[in-house]
């Protein structure tokens, strides 16, 4: 039996779980929601990393879909509702192939189904503008992770690629972090700075995710968790899952990212845009200074290296596709997951430490969030804190 075949086989009975996909905010973007126009029933190969002839040929068996907004959204609450929106439409329209997920319980349903459990994740503590009330209601509406930040700082907490203000977590987002933990929604520690990330650790009481972050160690990018954080996760509980974004697994790519993104503002267009004006800029730049290209065993790197860290029992995988105008050779959309696994089956990785890297992993750390916030809240009410009470706003 070849490696693919292998791992198609596991694949039946571990389906890879995802933790970071930015499908929703690509339909934002592209069509407006206009579900007809990208109707990910049918190949969009064309326009987005996903679809679900993708998803099934990947062997997805969960996603988070990010319900990400820009910070300089002008209402990010309302913006992360559309978002939402989104996502329910999607599972709207396709119940045959996609299952909304709340719990580790409802995961595991759809595993048995055969369908693709659909969670959310919000992308930034923006979203919830200063509000542990607003927390609160995109729990309600089925959000089960927050980033705390995005690229850019919050009040209450420093972001990895912004300038430090907060010096990682004030006293109010320390309080957002207990009441994550009391609601049962998980930490998520990708975009932080390194101090966020500790506080944070320190202050949570359930297993905390990287959504879609690789290994410093590997390619020294803020946007990655340093080895002493990784070497946390085993007392935590928590989950690192690797993410697939060239320049922050490719050291070469951080440097020519630097520079397509200062070629990107003289443009006048934000570098994380992917719309069709500012993709043509992009193509420009890389005409001319060809991209260093990250490849599967790039990624497989990582891997191996936060295995050594974290343990095999703290590892997960968050493609980050639609959120990226980049992927790796052989991780080119959604489809591409087989190539990962079997790169790291001939490196030597046991069939029952992919099982735990795919499937395993990812729904024990939310079936362990939800008993701890179980326990919370037969001790503890709603936090009605607001950060004026806590500590001054930053900036």
């Amino acid at each position: 039996m070849t490696s693919q075949e292998a791992v198609r086989e596991l694949l039946r009975e571990f389906p890879v779980v995802d933790g970071h996909n930015d499908l929703p905010w690509a339909l934002r973007e592209q069509v407006r929601y206009d579900l007809d126009a990208r109707d990910i029933a049918t190949d969009q190969s064309a326009h987005l990393h996903t679809d679900i002839p993708r998803l099934r040929a990947g062997g997805v068996g969960a996603q988070y879909w990010s319900v990400y907004v820009r910070t300089d959204a002008p209402d990010p609450v309302a913006a992360t509702l559309e978002q939402i929106d989104c996502v329910r439409q999607l599972l709207t329209r396709h119940p045959e192939d996609l299952r909304p997920a709340l719990t580790a319980a409802d995961m595991e349903a759809a595993r048995g189904e055969g369908r693709i459990a659909s969670l959310m994740g919000a992308e930034g503590g923006h979203s919830i503008a200063n509000s542990l009330g607003t927390l609160r209601g995109l729990y309600g509406l089925g959000v089960r992770y927050m980033t705390l930040t995005h690229n850019d700082n919050v009040d209450w907490a420093d972001s990895a690629t912004d300038q430090p203000r907060a010096g990682g977590l004030t006293a109010f987002g320390r309080e957002v972090v207990r009441e994550m933990n009391r609601l049962g929604m998980l930490v998520d520690l990708s975009h932080v700075a390194a101090t966020t990330m500790r506080d944070a650790l320190d202050a949570s009481s359930a297993p905390v995710i990287f959504s879609h972050s690789s290994a410093r160690a590997v390619c020294d990018h803020p946007r990655n968790v340093p080895d002493d954080v990784l070497e946390r996760l085993p007392a935590n509980g928590g989950v690192a899952m690797v993410t697939f974004v060239p320049k922050f697994v490719l050291q070469a790519a951080v440097d020519w990212t630097a520079a397509a993104d200062e070629n990107m503002r003289v443009h006048g267009f934000h570098p994380l845009d992917t719309t069709a004006e500012a993709m043509k800029v992009h193509r420009a730049f890389e005409e001319r200074h060809p991209r260093p290209v990250a490849t599967v065993s790039t990624v497989a790197d990582h891997l191996d290296h936060m295995r050594e860290a974290a343990g095999i029992d703290h590892l997960g995988i968050g493609g980050d596709y639609d959120g990226t105008a980049f992927t790796p050779d052989g991780l080119a959309d959604v489809s591409g997951y087989p190539n990962l696994l079997a790169e790291l089956l001939d490196r030597g990785w046991s069939k029952a430490d992919l099982a735990k890297l795919t499937w395993k992993n990812a729904v024990r750390v939310l079936d362990a969030a939800e008993d701890v916030a179980r326990g919370l809240q037969a001790t503890r009410s709603p936090s009605n804190a607001t950060i004026g009470s806590l500590d001054t706003p930053a900036g």
